[in-house]
């Protein structure tokens, strides 16, 4: 290993790695450490898309009401599988508290204040780092089926609105002569011109790639027990032995909570869940979307890259359970084949599943940990990680290293829980 570092990053995700790159680049010198291979949690599987258009949290009016409807429904787009778990219940009590209109403009705001920020700063940030990730900037397409759901959406659109999100309406006869790949039966369309998407694996291999040639170390396979501070320094048990810094920023996405690092921590137990997504991977079909799409009554993702094709998406608020549940990636493949004529590619090359950080208000804990003063957190994003990763990046760097921060750091404390 090099000399002692400046920041010890525990954690090799997105956020992590995002994270690391920046503060090597501002003359930090960085560690990141993970308990097993970097960038094979919730930032590998995911569809790709970067989504201003996600702006509006998932704690919002109607929220319970669905999930309520599909509890006994395994392959609805939000399960919660009835079952005895007095954290996760009272998790869904503080959540429904927040599921008001009030509620959802307040997380709305710093929501998209992160996405905007990133979604502007990702050309630059690959090109600036030769990140070769199939990196596109057309948009995503919200693909509907009725009328009434299209119109329930037309109103999140005005919402979106007010926070500067852009959003056009598409009639379905005129979108269907533009899109060959769509079935007929689609009533109306909502793109998002503002919204892009990569392809987040090899997004994350880039960061690990560039974080490394900018003299930044990354530990792999090296299991991180607990962080406190001593002699002025801030102690690290690993696997490996004990590492100093002068500064950790834990970045472990849903495990936060879980894995007890610090007393600091342990808010993050009341606030913070597991939120299991599925994703299916194939070779390309002949016949793609050109553009990413959400299939709306089936909450099923759709990317298209050139290397491949993906169905992802679904809630599940299982706990850190294992298992591949095969009814929920069947709905994957069952819904896309209510909406596309070629609903999955002639190779299947893998089925996935990753726990995303969910927040029960559904906006990211970003900054110091209270009474901490060298130990710096940046987890919850939810399903929003790669979106968000440029923008995280740029504030917890401008946090530890003292400097004026780009985003207003208030909305993301953990001291709004206390």
């Amino acid at each position: 290993m090099h000399k002692e570092p400046d920041v010890l990053i525990v954690g090799g995700g997105v956020i992590g790695l995002a994270c690391g790159l920046v503060l090597q680049e501002a003359g930090r010198q960085t560690r990141v450490v993970d308990a097993g291979p970097v960038g094979r949690g919730s930032s590998h599987g995911n569809c790709g898309t970067l989504t201003p258009s996600h702006a509006l949290p998932l704690a919002a009016p109607g929220a319970v009401g669905r999930a309520l409807r599909w509890m006994l429904t395994p392959d609805a787009p939000l399960y919660v599988p009835p079952r005895l778990d007095p954290t996760l219940w009272r998790w869904l009590l503080r959540f429904a508290g927040r599921c008001t209109v009030d509620a959802c403009l307040r997380a709305a705001r710093p929501r998209a204040a992160l996405l905007q920020a990133s979604r502007a700063a990702f050309p630059r940030w690959l090109a600036d780092h030769a990140i070769e990730c199939e990196f596109e900037q057309q948009g995503v397409d919200h693909i509907f089926h009725t009328e009434a759901a299209l119109a329930e959406f037309l109103d999140e659109c005005r919402l979106l609105a007010d926070l500067g999100v852009a959003s056009e309406r598409i009639d379905g006869v005129a979108y269907l002569r533009e899109e060959p790949a769509l079935r007929e039966g689609v009533v109306g369309v909502v793109r998002f011109p503002g919204d892009a998407h990569l392809r987040p694996d090899r997004y994350v291999a880039g960061l690990a790639r560039a974080l490394h040639q900018a003299g930044g170390e990354i530990v792999e396979h090296c299991e991180v027990r607990g962080v406190q501070s001593a002699h002025g320094r801030m102690e690290v048990a690993t696997a490996q032995g004990t590492m100093r810094a002068r500064d950790v920023l834990v970045a472990t996405g849903a495990w936060s909570p879980r894995l007890g690092l610090s007393p600091a921590l342990a808010p993050l137990r009341h606030v913070m869940q597991p939120g299991k997504g599925y994703s299916i991977t194939y070779d390309r079909p002949a016949l793609a979307p050109r553009r990413p799409l959400v299939l709306h009554e089936r909450s099923v993702c759709v990317t298209a890259w050139g290397s491949g094709f993906r169905l992802g998406s679904t809630m599940e608020f299982s706990g850190y359970d294992t298992s591949l549940n095969r009814r929920r990636l069947d709905a994957l493949e069952r819904g896309a084949r209510e909406y596309l004529r070629e609903p999955a590619g002639p190779v299947k090359r893998e089925e996935w599943y990753g726990w995303r950080p969910m927040m029960v208000d559904d906006v990211p804990v970003l900054g110091a940990v209270p009474g901490q003063p060298h130990l710096w957190v940046a987890t919850g994003h939810g399903m929003l990680g790669v979106s968000m990763s440029p923008a995280t990046a740029q504030l917890l760097c401008d946090l530890i290293t003292g400097r004026a921060p780009s985003l207003d750091p208030a909305p993301y404390a953990l001291e709004r829980f206390q």
